[in-house]
């Protein structure tokens, strides 16, 4: 049985449809990547699945509950990290995890040790109690990632997980991913603008453009379904998006000052 599916999803602003009828299935503990330009529509799309907001039309079912009429169960079976930050600098790690395990209802005997457990499991056990203005940029996304899991979701939802992130932090998220799906069979439903990391992280990727779904399959599908010898994921989303540069769906002025923003405060 699919953990994700939708019918037809659509969310209009006005006249624009910001995601327009898009289905998909999505399988348990699979990897699934969203590519697509600033602006196609990935952040709109995973703000409708995390119920965080209302479609316009159309179905989604999430962990095996309707989003529109059932969203309480929806987020109970949740986690969901996004491209802004998440986490209170002003407090160490270990009192982010606290109060999310509280929000979660965590039972006040399991706490302790499910925080602890969480932190060790992302590698932030021996940093637990510094401010998290001390931490580093993937330090960030790793306590992000400890939080979103900590009530043990089988489906998690990532909005450009290794954004402003080194080379370093990066391979390390990814190991994360890996290891969560490999050690929790956690169904991961992520987007990047990274068509390596989407190369080696996912079992398969959907290209959204203008809103719409464009393409669909695995990396080695993809690749060989355009006609170019050699092709590369780069080449891939040139040819079904090579012309978003000439369009004004591009995401303007807002979207890459978030980006930089976020990008910012993880370096």
């Amino acid at each position: 049985m699919s953990v994700i599916t939708t019918h037809n999803l659509t969310k209009r602003f006005g006249l624009r449809a910001a995601v327009d009828t898009f289905s998909l299935s999505v399988e348990p503990g699979e990897v699934f990547g969203l590519l697509g330009p600033n602006g196609a529509g990935k952040s709109t799309l995973i703000k409708m699945l995390t119920t965080l907001l209302p479609s316009s039309s159309g179905q989604a079912m999430v962990a095996g509950y309707n989003v529109q009429r059932q969203p309480m169960e929806v987020q109970r079976r949740i986690g969901y990290v996004p491209q802004a930050l998440s986490v209170d600098s002003t407090l160490t790690g270990y009192e982010n995890m606290l109060i999310l395990a509280k929000l979660y209802g965590v039972r006040r005997r399991q706490r302790l040790e499910r925080i602890r457990t969480a932190l060790h499991y992302v590698g932030l056990d021996t940093v637990a109690h510094r401010l998290v203005n001390t931490y580093s940029g993937g330090m960030i996304r790793r306590l992000e990632i400890a939080q979103a899991t900590l009530h043990r979701p089988p489906v998690l939802f990532l909005d450009e997980p290794t954004v402003g992130l080194d080379p370093v932090a990066r391979k390390a998220m990814w190991d994360l991913i890996l290891q969560l799906r490999q050690d929790h069979n956690t169904t991961i439903f992520l987007t990047t603008h990274f068509m390596d990391e989407a190369d080696v992280l996912c079992d398969r990727l959907a290209i959204l453009y203008q809103g719409q779904q464009v393409a669909i399959g695995t990396p080695s599908t993809l690749k060989t379904g355009i006609p170019q010898t050699d092709a590369t994921l780069d080449d891939v989303f040139i040819h079904y998006t090579g012309d978003y540069f000439t369009t004004q769906e591009d995401g303007g002025y807002h979207d890459t000052s978030t980006t930089r923003r976020t990008a910012k405060r993880l370096g």
